[in-house]
Formats: structure tokens, C-alpha cells, sequence
């Protein structure tokens, strides 16, 4: 089995024209389809809506608004939840100016050696992270050279 890549990730919303502002106003991500659902594939009446808006490599963020249906939005901490989404480090820089101006909550820039980042939230709660790879990112994401299974075995050691 070959995994080819990401198709979409799926999250709760509160409003889908809010998430929308958010999403393809702020963020330039087009929305890209919605689909009504009023029945569950098990018969279930619903009142749904799932929308998507579309990345540059094809892949999509999709949102399900479900009034009908209980669901507790909380504010994420960044390491609960968070979407991180790559940009260039131009538009990391225009879009922190582009978040300050709209009077959001921004936070950052961000050094983590590999990627430098920047963070908001959506109206739903959920960290989003836009981040810039630096010249030493493809590097520290090589497991040959990173150490990643050696490190995670002494992390699972040390729980024990």
C-alpha cells in the first residue's frame, strides 16, 4: 500500500461563513466545495454542512458545521491541537503585518531551528501555525541524520 499524500483534514466549526472569512479571506485558501449532508450513510437525519478550501500542493482543510450536533470548542493549547500550514518567509512576514493590522492575535516569529513559525487562531479556537522552512530544514527532518528513532526509543525508555 502506497499512502500518496494528504487529501483533506476534517474539523468542527462553529459558523461556516466565519470559518470561511477566516480561512479564504485572511489565509487566501479558496473555497474549493461544500456538500450539504441532510441524511448519514446509516439513515440518520442530519443537518450538516462540510466545506473545503484548498491548498497550493492540491491537499484541503475541511470544516463540518453541525449546529444540531453538541460539540465543546475550546481554545487549543499549540501542542493539544494545531494546523501548521507552510508559506514562503515573505509571506510569513506579510502575514504577521497582515494579522497585526487586523488587530488579531498573532504570535511570533518563532525560531525552531528547522522552521520558523508564526501563530493565530481561528474563530473556532484551533492554533493555526504558519511556518517557513529554513536552509537546515530538510536536514533536521532526515532520520538518517537526526536521530529520530534512537531519540524516541530513550523517550519511551525514560516514561518506563
Amino acid at each position: 500500500m502506497t499512502i500518496k499524500g494528504l487529501h483533506h483534514n476534517a474539523y468542527r466549526c462553529r459558523d461556516a461563513e466565519e470559518t470561511r472569512v477566516f480561512y479564504e479571506d485572511f489565509l487566501g485558501l479558496p473555497l474549493a466545495g461544500t456538500l450539504p449532508i441532510t441524511e448519514t450513510k446509516t439513515g440518520r437525519t442530519a443537518s450538516v454542512l462540510h466545506v473545503f478550501f484548498e491548498m497550493g500542493d492540491g491537499s484541503y482543510l475541511a470544516f463540518f458545521e453541525a449546529p444540531d450536533e453538541p460539540f465543546e470548542f475550546k481554545r487549543q493549547r499549540d501542542f493539544d491541537l494545531h494546523i501548521a500550514l507552510e508559506v514562503g518567509a515573505d509571506t510569513l512576514a506579510a502575514m504577521y503585518a497582515k494579522g497585526k493590522a487586523a488587530g488579531m492575535e498573532v504570535r511570533g516569529p518563532v525560531d525552531h531551528e528547522f522552521i520558523n513559525s508564526i501563530y493565530f487562531r481561528d474563530p473556532n479556537g484551533y492554533v493555526i501555525e504558519l511556518t517557513a522552512k529554513t536552509p537546515d530544514h530538510d536536514t533536521a527532518m532526515d532520520p538518517a541524520k537526526n536521530k529520530a528513532r534512537e531519540l524516541l526509543d530513550e523517550w519511551q525508555a525514560a516514561k518506563a
